[in-house]
């Protein structure tokens, strides 16, 4: 159970550390991540909330937990980017759809986000099937429910 929270930690941090980054650091480091290419459809890869200093923010914030809680630097990089990748590909299935980068699409912005690094961590062998399944759902159902009170608060941009 403990490895399930520790998990569940880790993807706060992957989706939490770039929005900190980014007001800590305001526009410093601030290059998107599609450096402003547009798809075959004329609409941007991805769209310029999604940047470098984002990924290397949630990776790394994932890899020192990891390192801090016994799980290797390692694998909380690895962990923190396939999080990362994840939010990419919601971002550019988005897009695709013609939705704004706050639209809000419950599931898409939260499962690949969830699913791509646990499914690694079931690789490792660090949980099963159900522990997966429980942390990609608790931690979408959870997203859903707080991110909007910290747009409220004024902690996000967004409310997703």
């Amino acid at each position: 159970m403990l490895i399930s929270l520790e998990l569940f930690v880790m993807l706060v941090l992957a989706n939490g550390a770039p929005v900190v980054a980014a007001k800590v650091l305001r526009r410093r480091w601030s290059a998107p991540v599609d450096a402003g290419l547009h798809w075959f459809d004329g609409r941007p890869l991805l769209g310029k909330s999604k940047t470098w200093r984002g990924i290397a923010s949630g990776a790394l914030c994932c890899a020192l937990f990891a390192l801090a809680t016994g799980h290797g630097f390692l694998f909380g990089l690895l962990f923190g980017v396939l999080a990362l990748a994840g939010d990419l590909l919601s971002s550019f299935i988005k897009r695709r759809l013609n939705l704004k980068s706050s639209a809000r699409m419950p599931w898409l912005d939260q499962v690949p986000e969830a699913a791509f690094p646990v499914l690694m961590a079931m690789g490792w062998g660090l949980i099963g099937v159900w522990a997966a399944l429980f942390i990609v759902v608790f931690f979408a159902l959870s997203n859903m429910w707080i991110s909007p009170l910290l747009y409220r608060l004024g902690i996000r941009r967004q409310p997703h």
